[in-house]
């Protein structure tokens, strides 16, 4: 498997094409916010704070749309998996994107996991999966902001995500850590 390689803020990420569940495609390069696209990676239906994420995500959408930022939700599931994690979780709006490539998964500097059986939900885990981050990608294709975890537990909130965008754009803040020589 490829090593895991750190997005560079300031930098271009890595090209993202995935199906959506419902049938259409997401690409990208082809995103055309005013500010942002938000992509939200999540490790899948067995996961019950991912449910619990993008639960809190799904009515945030607006206040999102209204800042200028495309979101879409990612996952290595299966179309059938993602077709159930939308069902389930009531997400109507939110985009989720399906069968996420483990090595792409890597290049995008997410870790992956093993399968350990059986969750909490009585869901079962895939044989191999990525776990969560978040990356706000400027409309330029380059990176603005990272949070990758390897663990599902204490992932940023949206609300603050919110907040953040506000004082971003309000500021002209720049994207920072992107010094790579020390």
């Amino acid at each position: 498997m490829t090593d895991i390689v750190p997005l560079i803020p300031r930098q271009p990420v890595p090209p993202l094409r995935l199906d959506l569940v419902g049938g259409d495609k997401f690409q990208l390069d082809q995103e055309r916010p005013a500010n942002f696209t938000l992509l939200v990676f999540y490790r899948g239906l067995h996961c019950p704070i991912c449910k619990t994420q993008l639960r809190d995500l799904e009515p945030k959408l607006g206040e999102f749309d209204k800042r200028g930022v495309a979101v879409a939700a990612v996952s290595s599931d299966t179309r059938e998996r993602a077709e159930e994690t939308k069902r389930a979780w009531g997400l109507t709006k939110l985009r989720l994107g399906y069968g996420l490539d483990l090595a792409a998964a890597r290049r995008w500097g997410l870790f992956v996991s093993t399968g350990r059986g059986m969750t909490s939900t009585g869901v079962e885990e895939p044989a191999r999966f990525s776990e969560p981050a978040l990356y706000l990608i400027k409309p330029d294709g380059t990176l603005y902001f990272g949070s990758v975890q390897t663990m599902p537990f204490a992932r940023p909130h949206f609300s603050e995500i919110l907040l953040a965008i506000d004082y971003v754009l309000k500021n002209n803040y720049p994207a920072r850590g992107e010094v790579r020589e020390v």
